[in-house]
């Protein structure tokens, strides 16, 4: 076993009791451990991307004890290039937190930060259901401990709205879980695979059930309507670096659905043929319209940014639940792109939030508007999928793998309109806040008290080089767009193909 396979998980998991215990009184130490801690993350990321790309499975037993009896964690082509994308936005968003100043407006940001991180890779590299329940716990621990960061009430009552809501899809998690144990006597995922296709057809009712739960659960992790009502609320009054981190959340719904209804409830099981294509298509749509309505209608900064993300997330969904080798292919490319420009776009509007405060209304121009609108225009064009950047490229891909669908012809409108409701929404938003203010009379001699912090203290560069290595990282998917598309196209064959996943996993137990 190779043993750097446990380091995104233990590495955060190391550094965070430590910052609390040793350090959390010395803010410079922990900003230095923490950075540090997540520059490692990232190292270590990439080399595990490197030894997953040739299509190899790599699989760590704990203990050493073998699947299905001990818990194992597994490297393929998609964890791989998930657990990259969360690292490689972990540091600009930290570092925006450390230049804004956001670490310092409550206690413990950066443990925190780093448990959040720790749960997302685990949930990212288990190969055993019960323990992505567990790393799905961690992330909500550590999701409301970071949303409630730097206090106030509208924060507060949208953290126990979060949390109340994801609590209940832990506990219907919980009976998902219980379900397929009791059907199948295992909860490892190569050996549910194996024991769900193995089933009888005529024995195969609470397995279905089970596959229910499990899918309304990711629904709900993901944001997909109708239970996506915790999420507008909850990322736009969470803090703007929480509610980037947090643009990697959804996906780990999105990638749950993606990896159990293949590996274990794939095309080929008869017990849950047609389970998720029957509404997950249709709620898919309606997320992306109820997003694009929701940027066009919002009047505050904070709140466009979480319905695009929900359009995004919308977008997504449509490409994972036609399940064909294509459109998972080009919904991989999408999901590294909305998660960036997501990102994005809520540190824009934290900038925009620092200098003249939450709503969209015409003001004079705020300190470095220049610079802020043109990140903001970058942002925007890279949400809604208008050239040049990626996601023009992946909502192409989407299309395109779409051709074929039954409702092809209602997902290509759907969509097309979808961007069109979302390009006006954020032209809206960008015109009243950066051009029509252009127009009033300036006031040379009020003090200026939005330059660049929450109490118009000194300006800080730091936050801008976070929101340009963001754009830079979609800058780099747009370039080397054939060569991340030849990689999604990997990892979605690698998906749909799941044998060899299962025997590095099983071994001799496969057989």
């Amino acid at each position: 076993m190779n043993h750097l396979l446990i380091a995104p998980v233990l590495l955060p998991a190391i550094v965070a009791p430590f910052i609390i215990m040793v350090v959390r009184h010395h803010m410079d130490l922990t900003r230095i451990f923490s950075v540090a801690s997540t520059v490692l993350l990232a190292a270590v990321t990439l080399a595990l991307w490197a030894m997953a790309a040739d299509g190899t499975v790599h699989v760590y037993e704990l203990g050493d004890w073998p699947a299905p009896f001990g818990i194992v964690l597994v490297l393929d082509r998609l964890s791989a290039m998930m657990i990259v994308l969360t690292s490689i936005l972990a540091l600009p968003i930290l570092l925006y937190a450390i230049g804004s100043g956001w670490d310092e407006r409550g206690a413990n940001f950066h443990a925190l930060f780093q448990f959040q991180l720790m749960g997302i890779m685990g949930a990212f590299l288990t190969g055993d259901a019960f323990n992505l329940f567990v790393f799905f716990e961690v992330l909500l621990i550590a999701s409301y401990g970071l949303m409630i960061h730097s206090g106030g009430g509208r924060r507060f009552q949208a953290g126990v709205q979060y949390v109340v809501y994801n609590l209940l899809g832990s506990t219907l998690f919980l009976f998902a879980l219980g379900t397929l144990y009791s059907v199948t006597g295992t909860l490892n995922m190569a050996d549910l695979a194996v024991k769900a296709a193995e089933m009888p057809a005529d024995d195969t009712a609470l397995l279905r059930v089970g596959a229910v739960m499990l899918l309304l659960v990711f629904a709900i992790k993901a944001a997909l309507l109708p239970l996506h009502f915790w999420l507008p609320s909850a990322y736009a009054n969470a803090p703007a670096p929480v509610a980037a981190l947090f643009a990697i959340m959804t996906k780990v719904g999105a990638y749950a659905i993606l990896r159990m209804f293949t590996l274990v409830f794939g095309p080929d099981v008869a017990a849950t043929t047609g389970l998720s294509e029957a509404w997950l298509l249709p709620a898919a749509l309606l997320t992306l319209i109820a997003g694009a309505i929701g940027v066009l209608g919002s009047k505050k900064i904070g709140r466009v940014a979480a319905f695009g993300a929900i359009a995004s997330m919308g977008t997504l969904l449509i490409a994972i639940s036609l399940f064909t080798e294509t459109a998972a292919a080009a919904a991989l490319y999408y999901l590294v792109h909305s998660t960036l420009a997501a990102a994005l776009l809520f540190l824009v509007a934290d900038l925009v939030v620092e200098r003249q405060g939450p709503w969209i209304f015409v003001n004079k121009p705020m300190a470095q508007t220049g610079l802020i609108s043109a990140l903001f225009f970058a942002a925007a064009i890279a949400l809604t999928g208008m050239p040049p950047l990626s996601g023009f490229l992946g909502k192409l891909l989407v299309l395109d793998a779409t051709r074929g669908a039954d409702l092809a012809a209602w997902i290509w409108g759907v969509i097309l309109v979808g961007s069109l409701i979302t390009i006006i929404g954020m032209a809206r938003a960008g015109s009243i806040l950066f051009w029509k203010g252009h127009g009033l009379p300036q006031d040379e001699e009020e003090p200026d008290e939005t330059d660049g912090t929450e109490t118009g203290a000194k300006p800080a560069h730091l936050p801008f080089v976070a929101c340009f290595a963001l754009l830079g990282g979609l800058v780099a998917l747009t370039v080397f767009a054939g060569p991340a598309t030849n990689y999604a196209e990997q990892t979605a064959a690698q998906l749909y193909a799941p044998a060899d996943y299962i025997q590095a996993v099983l071994g001799k137990e496969a057989q």
